[in-house]
């Protein structure tokens, strides 16, 4: 591919004025990645043909693919206003979900369905909008009209398992999330979410067992730690979470494991251990998600005292934020554990993750800092049907949390876990 890049970029330079030469290579150098030189093209060909609506809706899709949702939106509103087509709406819709401007892509969609009703993108993403509405009936019926155009549509399945564990309706989330890993075996926040249902209803060995597969599948994923920390306390068998918490740390180091690991050698009266733990969640702070001074005090009672005195410490539960529940809502990419509202909500960012619910054999990598939006697919053309690109469901880890009303029930104390 690079040497047909260079081929043309040979060919211009003796031809300047050749726009199908410019335009060809725009294309291949969007599909490479060459942002800025293809900007520069685009931009260049643009003042030509003013008017030419498959060059605009080319500047939209590299700037959605630059993340410049603004300029990306007015570049396929131009688009739409020379010449208005199915992927321009399409594609201005996806721009405006990144927005969160979520009745105009509903309106956007809704163009598309008219001349399209089989396109299941387009009922996912009207499910995703109602639902970030609250108007979630209207969510229910469209990712359900999703689903029944694409079965393996594995987004819509784990929405409908999400409002449905917010209604209480847990039977029914319980098959929609076992429908998504059926599909996809190793999503962890289907995992995550099944072993919250299990041990709010009491059945801790299967909540057990499906937060050891969260882990398994997302070893990243800090909440299913807690709750799996939580649990093993409650069946005395700290020997072993104690095991499964360094042999992670021994592959990557973070904060926040340290002090859940600090916490339960608390637990086995280990002041050394609980000391040192708490020391190396404040030199990992970056990535250490609880109050740095609460941990810092805590610490300093603790060499202080150089004994557990649990009365002493300060009055910071882990468990602040035991509450919280995975959904998405893109606002919130991060765990802010300082947040100890009831049913609060861990929205994945649908920006950064790619979504693509005909293909039945990708893979989902929930890694969303990583994740950019892939509109160079291999069998995408930018000037032809955007349907085939992948949507970027920014969403980041949504789980549902365990129910902490149940906390009393383990006589832990308002610092621990």
């Amino acid at each position: 591919m690079s040497n047909e890049i260079e081929k043309l970029q040979i060919a211009l330079q003796k031809d300047p004025s050749n726009f199908q030469i410019r335009r060809q290579l725009t294309i291949l150098l969007i599909e490479n990645g060459f942002n800025e030189e293809a900007l520069s093209n685009l931009k260049y060909l643009i003042k030509y043909f003013p008017n030419d609506e498959e060059l605009h809706y080319n500047l939209g899709i590299l700037y959605e693919k630059m993340k410049d949702f603004e300029n990306a939106k007015k570049s396929y509103q131009k688009a739409i206003e020379i010449s208005p087509q199915d992927d321009f709406y399409y594609n201005l819709g996806e721009v405006l979900v990144s927005l969160q401007d979520w009745d105009s892509a509903i309106d956007a969609f809704k163009k598309v369905i008219i001349n399209d009703k089989q396109d299941g993108n387009c009922f996912f993403n009207l499910g995703l909008c109602y639902y970030h509405k609250a108007e979630f009936n209207l969510a229910i019926d469209n990712f359900q009209l999703a689903i029944n155009l694409n079965p393996k549509d594995v987004f819509a399945h784990f929405y409908l398992g999400c409002i449905y564990q917010n209604r209480g309706l847990t039977n029914f989330a319980k098959e929609s999330y076992k429908n998504v890993l059926n599909i996809t075996p190793d999503y962890s926040w289907a995992y995550f979410n099944l072993a919250s249902i299990a041990f709010n209803d009491g059945n801790i060995e299967e909540a057990r067992d499906y937060l050891l597969k969260t882990i398994e599948s997302n070893k990243n994923d800090i909440e299913a730690y807690k709750l799996l920390v939580k649990i093993f306390i409650k069946s005395n068998e700290l020997e072993d979470i104690i095991q499964i918490l360094e042999t992670r740390l021994n592959s990557d180091e973070n904060g926040d494991l340290y002090y859940i690991l600090a916490q339960v050698y608390k637990r086995t009266g280990m002041a050394s251990e609980y000391i040192k733990n708490l020391e190396k969640s404040i030199e990992f702070k970056l990535s250490l998600t609880y109050p740095l001074d609460i941990v810092k005090k805590e610490l300093e009672i603790v060499k202080k005292q150089n004994k557990l005195e649990v009365n002493d410490l300060p009055e910071y539960s882990m468990d602040s934020d035991s509450n919280n529940e995975y959904d998405y809502d893109s606002d919130d990419e991060e765990n802010d554990s300082d947040e100890d509202e009831e049913n609060e909500v861990y929205d994945y960012d649908a920006d950064d993750e790619e979504y693509n619910s005909d293909d039945e054999d990708e893979e989902y990598d929930y890694d969303s800092e990583d994740e950019e939006y892939d509109s160079d697919d291999e069998d995408e053309e930018y000037d032809y049907d955007s349907g085939d690109e992948e949507y970027n469901s920014d969403d980041e880890d949504e789980e549902y949390d365990y129910d902490s009303e149940d906390e009393d029930d383990d006589n832990i104390e308002d610092n621990e876990i």
